[in-house]
C-alpha cells in the first residue's frame, strides 16, 4: 500500500480487541457498500472510477489542457465546494501553493465562483487586463448562486475581448452529460463540454472531468494520478480491516468518536497540503454531518499552527484527536549552513536539511500531544507525486463511505446545503419565495 495506517501513537487510546469487534460491522457494511444496497447506492461510481473512466473523454481532458496551455495566460475555473476544492488542492500540492508566481510553461489558473464577494472577483478580473484568458464553468445545473454569477461576468469579459465567436474556443463547460441550463447553453453556443458524473457527488468528483481539466492544465500527470487511485481501488478492495487500512483509519475515528473525541483535526507538516486540508473537510464534514452525528472535521499545518494552536491541543478540553498525514519525502531539499557566529545558537543543526528538522518537529509533537492525552492517527505518504496523491484520494473517500455507514448516515448526500440557499433566494426576493421573503424579514427585525 501507498498510504499506510500507523497506529503506534493510538496504543494508549485503542486496544487492538476494540478493532476485531467492529470487523463483522465492517464486513457488513462492506458487502453493503459494495453490492450497492445502502443509503445513497446512486452515488458509488467513484468506487470504480480508477478502472472504468470513460477514456475517451479523458484523451479530450488531455487535448483541452494541451491548448489551454498554448493559446492561455489566464486560467479561469469557476466552481463551489466540490467543483474546485479538489482540483485546487491537488494543484497547490503537486506545485505550489505560489503556483501562480512560479516560472513555468502553464498559465496561471484562478479560482472564482465559490464566493460572493465584489472585491476577490474584481482583483481576478484586473488579473485578467491585457492576458489571454480561458474559463472552465463547473456546475451540474448550471443555476447554482455563486459560480452562475462568476460566469455570468467572465463569459462577458470573453466576449468583449474575443467577440461572441471568438470566445467559443475559451470557454470549457463541465456539466450534466444530457440536461439543465449550463447543458443547454453549452449545446446552443457550441462549447466544448465535459461530464459531470451522474452517479458521482461533488466531493468524490476530483477524479472526474470536474477536477483534471484544471489539474491537467496545470502541468501534473493525470495518467499518473488515474494510477494512483487505480492501485488504491486494488489495494483497499478487501473487507478485513487488517489488510485495509483505510477502513482501520474509519473505524478507529469511529471508536474514539464513541468515546467523545468529536473533533478530528487533519495535520500536516507541508505547507503545500492547506488545500488539501480544505478538501478534505468538505468531503467528510458534508458526508458526516447529518441526523445531530458526525465528528466535526478541522485542520491545522504544523508548525505553523502550533504556535497558534498549540496551546489548546496541548492543554485545551480533551474532545479532540489529530490524524496527521506524514510524507516520507520532502519535494525539495535545503540544508542550513554554520555561521562564524553562532547567534542563533543553531549550529549544532549544521549539516542537517529542513526536512530532517522538520520531521523532528513531527515526532516531538506526536509524543507532547500524546502526552496531553491527544490521540493521534498517523497516515504514512511516501512522498508528493501524482500517483501517490490519487492513491490518497481515494484512500480518504473509501474511509469516508465505510465511516459515514458505521455512525447510520448516508454518506453520499447533503440535504442540510439547501436550507442556507432557500433563506437566501427569499431575502434576494427571487419569484416564488414572497411569502417565506416576509416571515425571514420579520425575524431579522425589518
Amino acid at each position: 500500500m501507498s498510504v499506510t495506517f500507523n497506529g503506534k501513537y493510538l496504543a494508549p487510546f485503542i486496544n487492538a480487541h476494540e478493532y476485531d469487534a467492529l470487523q463483522p460491522q465492517v464486513t457488513a457494511l462492506h458487502k453493503v457498500l459494495r453490492e450497492g444496497t445502502g443509503l445513497g447506492s446512486d452515488f458509488r461510481g467513484w468506487i470504480e472510477l480508477p478502472e472504468k473512466y470513460d477514456r475517451e473523454e479523458f484523451a479530450r481532458i488531455k487535448a483541452a489542457a494541451q491548448k489551454i496551455k498554448k493559446d492561455t495566460q489566464v486560467f479561469i475555473v469557476i466552481g463551489i465546494g466540490g467543483s474546485y476544492l479538489g482540483s485546487r488542492a491537488v494543484i497547490e500540492l503537486m506545485h505550489s501553493p505560489f503556483y501562480n508566481s512560479l516560472k513555468k510553461d502553464t498559465p496561471d489558473i484562478y479560482f472564482v465562483g465559490n464566493n460572493i464577494n465584489s472585491g476577490y472577483l474584481n482583483e481576478v478580473l484586473a488579473l485578467c487586463e491585457g492576458k489571454d484568458v480561458s474559463v472552465n464553468i463547473i456546475s451540474k445545473s448550471g443555476t447554482t448562486t455563486e459560480p452562475s454569477i462568476a460566469f455570468r461576468v467572465f463569459r462577458a469579459l470573453l466576449e468583449k475581448k474575443y467577440g461572441k465567436d471568438g470566445s467559443k474556443g475559451r470557454i470549457y463547460v463541465t456539466t450534466d452529460k444530457a440536461k439543465g441550463t449550463l447543458k443547454k447553453l453549452a449545446t446552443e453556443e457550441g462549447y466544448e463540454t465535459f461530464v459531470v458524473p451522474d452517479d458521482i457527488g461533488g466531493r468524490y468528483s476530483v477524479l472526474s472531468a470536474v477536477g483534471l481539466l484544471p489539474i491537467a492544465a496545470s502541468g501534473v500527470d493525470i495518467d499518473e494520478l488515474m494510477a494512483g487511485a487505480k492501485a488504491a481501488q486494488d489495494d483497499l478492495a478487501s473487507d478485513d480491516i487488517a489488510k485495509n487500512d483505510s477502513y482501520k483509519y474509519a473505524v478507529a475515528r469511529n471508536i474514539l468518536a464513541r468515546r467523545g473525541r468529536d473533533i478530528e483535526i487533519l495535520v500536516s507538516y507541508e505547507p503545500a497540503f492547506a488545500m488539501m486540508n480544505e478538501w478534505w473537510k468538505q468531503l467528510f464534514g458534508e458526508s458526516e454531518g447529518k441526523d445531530n452525528k458526525g465528528l466535526y472535521p478541522a485542520s491545522a499545518i504544523f508548525s505553523t499552527d502550533l504556535h497558534s494552536l498549540g496551546q489548546f491541543i496541548q492543554q485545551g478540553s480533551r474532545t479532540m484527536f489529530e490524524t496527521v498525514v506524514h510524507f516520507g519525502q520532502a519535494k525539495t531539499s535545503l540544508t542550513i549552513d554554520k555561521l562564524d557566529e553562532d547567534i542563533d545558537g543553531l549550529n549544532f543543526l549544521a549539516g542537517k536539511t529542513l526536512d530532517y528538522v522538520n520531521d523532528r518537529a513531527f515526532e516531538g509533537t506526536v509524543l507532547a500531544h500524546t502526552d496531553g492525552n491527544v490521540p493521534n492517527v498517523v497516515l504514512e505518504v511516501p512522498k508528493i507525486d501524482a500517483h501517490e496523491i490519487g492513491y490518497l484520494i481515494y484512500f480518504f473517500w473509501n474511509a469516508c463511505a465505510m465511516s459515514g455507514y458505521l455512525v447510520g448516515i448516508n454518506p453520499f448526500d447533503q440535504p442540510g446545503v439547501e436550507s442556507y440557499k432557500k433563506n437566501m433566494f427569499a431575502l434576494l426576493g427571487k419569484p416564488g419565495y414572497e411569502s417565506e421573503k416576509a416571515v425571514l424579514e420579520a425575524r431579522l427585525g425589518r
